[in-house]
């Protein structure tokens, strides 16, 4: 089993910056691919950052110059870097990870408010 543990989200003002952080524990050789999906109230849960094991990143259009997603393999943690927020990221963030047996984890989600 693997436990995603989650924090960093918050309330910020728009144009302000939030550093989410996602730990993965359990049993755990190597975590191909980890990452952030989103859903705001009333929408679909979408895509935020995704990161592979060799660093390639991919990224939403909507947060593209805007986030940044980084991980620490040697600590199973992946960060999202979030500047410049605008009140539309204002969502619940979930990190996850996914296996090469295509088993995917997910943490709880945090909290994000971007206020006008």
């Amino acid at each position: 089993q693997v436990q995603l543990v989650e924090s960093g989200g918050g309330l910020v003002q728009a144009g302000g910056s939030l550093r989410l952080s996602c730990a993965a524990s359990g049993t755990i050789f190597s975590i191909p691919t980890m990452g952030w999906y989103r859903q705001a109230p009333g929408k679909l849960r979408e895509l935020v950052a995704t990161i592979t094991s060799a660093r390639g990143t991919k990224y939403a259009d909507s947060v593209k110059g805007r986030f940044t997603v980084s991980r620490d393999s040697a600590k199973n943690t992946v960060y999202l870097q979030m500047n410049s927020l605008k009140t539309e990221d204002t969502a619940l963030y979930y990190c996850y990870v996914l296996f090469n047996s295509a088993s995917v984890y997910w943490g709880q989600g945090t909290q994000v408010t971007v206020s006008s």
